[in-house]
């Protein structure tokens, strides 16, 4: 069995944690660089989408086992939007608590106002999607990836995108005026006002992958597992859970992108206890698992870290020469 793990922001926040069966994995290792990515364009790359965008949107319908069809979609997160001095802050939902009856109520409120203008879809709390007219040319991240930046969100030029502009101030102001928000406000919650629009385009025809099996939390991830015919399943607390249930053989591809929320929005210590389950709840199990041979092949990527990926064999492990290093040297 080969386990392929990829793991956003591994090496992003490294003075003084330490994980031993993480460092012994890396040390051991055959490591090998590229090009930095984002989780997206890897994903986009790793299952042959070409030029296509990551249409998000469309991805995160299929993975909910919605039917997108031949509609274009795209994502339009919840956010928060902060204005201090002269930048405009996005706050993504990840860093406020949102529950799914405040979301249906917001986009009930939405989709009746704008009749078909704009239909949102809540797939999770803060994940919406929104069924556009027309394909949009809108190139943004996610809102993880542009979180405590100051951003622009001009919408592109011409008709088209004079029209979103519009649609989008009309949205936050009712954004503003709701219910739900004073709600929040009062509690001295941040308020949803605005969405954050992502990941447009129509669902993809050919996408190919290379992993019988694909766990994962984030959506992208799993739809494109399911239009690529392979097994999707939702992450599982950790690898012996997965190894529970995960066949002898094959190739297999884990998401853990629990790191990228923390990473995002500060939280330093978050991301060194999202660091400490890491490794006792995956990286030690799947080091033990090497050690077996009940998992012959470990590959570890980390796509934002110069594209870093480290290939490793249960013969590997009698490198003793190729000493761990603290996770902060490879930063």
């Amino acid at each position: 069995m080969h386990c392929e793990l990829i793991v956003p922001r591994l090496f992003a926040e490294a003075p003084g944690t330490r994980a031993p069966a993480l460092e012994l994995l890396l040390a051991r290792g055959r490591g090998s660089t590229g090009e930095s990515r984002t989780l997206e364009t890897w994903l986009q790359e790793a299952f042959g989408l070409g030029d296509q965008p990551v249409a998000a949107g469309a991805l995160t319908l299929a993975a909910a086992n919605y039917e997108p069809r031949e509609a274009c979609w795209a994502r339009a997160d919840p956010v928060h939007l902060r204005l201090t001095q002269d930048r405009l802050i996005v706050v993504p939902g990840e860093a406020f608590a949102l529950t799914r009856e405040e979301a249906e109520a917001l986009c009930e409120s939405l989709n009746r106002h704008f009749g078909g203008v704009l239909s949102l879809q809540v797939v999770e709390p803060q994940r919406w999607c929104a069924r556009l007219e027309e394909d949009l040319p809108v190139e943004a991240a996610s809102p993880l990836e542009v979180a405590g930046r100051d951003v622009d969100l001009s919408l592109p030029g011409g008709q088209a995108g004079k029209r979103w502009h519009a649609l989008l101030n009309e949205v936050q102001m009712l954004l503003h005026a709701h219910p739900v928000n004073d709600a929040r406000e009062a509690r001295g919650e941040p308020a949803v006002n605005s969405l954050w629009l992502w990941g447009v385009g129509r669902s993809p025809r050919a996408v190919q992958g290379q992993w019988q099996s694909v766990s994962a939390a984030d959506p992208v991830a799993l739809g494109l597992a399911r239009l690529a015919g392979a097994r999707a399943h939702p992450l599982p607390d950790s690898a012996e859970l997965w190894l529970e249930r995960a066949p002898e053989d094959s190739r297999h591809l884990l998401v853990l992108d629990m790191l990228r929320a923390p990473n995002a929005l500060g939280q330093a210590a978050e991301y060194r206890e999202c660091i400490d389950a890491l490794e006792a709840r995956w990286f030690a199990p799947l080091l033990a698992a090497l050690r077996s041979g009940r998992v012959g092949m470990v590959t570890l990527r980390v796509p934002d870290a110069g594209g870093a990926a480290f290939e490793i064999i249960r013969g590997d492990l009698r490198r003793f020469w190729r000493r761990p290093r603290a996770l902060e040297r490879y930063a």
